[in-house]
C-alpha cells in the first residue's frame, strides 16, 4: 500500500507539509515524552490562516470510536476539519470530489495513528474533500474540529461516495465482506454517479 509521507520537497513551513490534493495539509505533531506519559502540541490555528486564506475557528469538536474492522465514509462536508487519529491505528483515504478541482477523483492515502511507522500528526481538510478510514488496530479514536455547527452547515455541501467506488480505486486493507459500515455507507453512490457531467 502506497501511503502519503512528509519530506523536504512538501513542506511549507517547520511541521506543515502540502500533499497533492490542494486543500489538504499534513501537520507533523509536537510530542514531548516523560516517566509519566507525554504532553502533545496537535496543531497551532495562527497558522492556518496563511493556508486557507481565513482564520481557522472551531464551532464544534466531534469524536468517534471505532473497533476493529470498522470502515466509514466517505464524506465531504461544506466545513473545514481538522482530523486527528488520537488512539489505535487507521487507513485513512481521501479523495477529491470537488467537481470543478483540476485534481477531481485524485485520491491519497495516509497511515494515521500509534502503530510503528504510522504517521502521528493531524490533516487539515478543505470543504469538499471527502474522508473515509478503515480500522487496523482498534479501537480507534477519531477526533474533528470543524469550523462550522452541524446544523448551521450547508447540507448541499454533503456528498458521500462510494469507499469501493472503481474509478477511485482505492486499495483497503480488508475486503469489503470483512468491514463493518454503516447502510449509509454501503449504498453511496460513484462519483459517475453524483458527477456523470465528469465522466463524459
Amino acid at each position: 500500500m502506497n501511503f502519503w509521507q512528509p519530506n523536504e520537497s512538501n513542506l511549507v513551513e517547520e511541521g506543515i507539509y502540502s500533499t497533492e490534493i490542494k486543500g489538504l495539509w499534513y501537520l507533523e505533531r509536537k510530542q514531548f515524552n516523560d516517566k509519566r506519559g507525554f504532553f502533545a502540541e496537535i496543531g497551532y490555528t495562527d497558522k492556518f490562516k496563511a493556508l486557507i486564506g481565513k482564520p481557522f475557528i472551531i464551532k464544534q469538536i466531534n469524536h468517534s470510536r471505532s473497533y476493529n474492522r470498522v470502515a466509514r465514509g466517505m464524506h465531504a462536508e461544506d466545513w473545514k476539519k481538522l482530523i486527528t487519529v488520537i488512539k489505535g491505528t487507521a487507513v485513512c483515504a481521501l479523495a477529491d470530489v470537488r467537481p470543478e478541482s483540476s485534481g477531481f477523483g485524485r485520491v491519497i492515502m495516509f497511515n494515521l495513528g500509534e502503530d510503528k511507522g504510522a504517521l502521528g500528526g493531524s490533516l487539515l481538510v478543505e470543504e469538499g474533500i471527502a474522508n473515509s478510514f478503515c480500522v487496523i488496530n482498534g479501537p480507534v479514536d477519531y477526533v474533528y474540529c470543524v469550523d462550522r455547527l452541524y446544523n448551521e452547515r450547508d447540507p448541499k455541501g454533503d456528498v458521500a461516495i462510494s469507499m469501493f467506488d472503481p474509478d477511485l480505486n482505492i486499495q483497503w486493507p480488508i475486503s469489503k465482506e470483512e468491514m463493518i459500515l454503516s447502510e449509509r455507507d454501503k449504498n453511496s453512490v460513484t462519483l459517475r454517479e453524483r458527477f456523470p457531467e465528469k465522466f463524459k
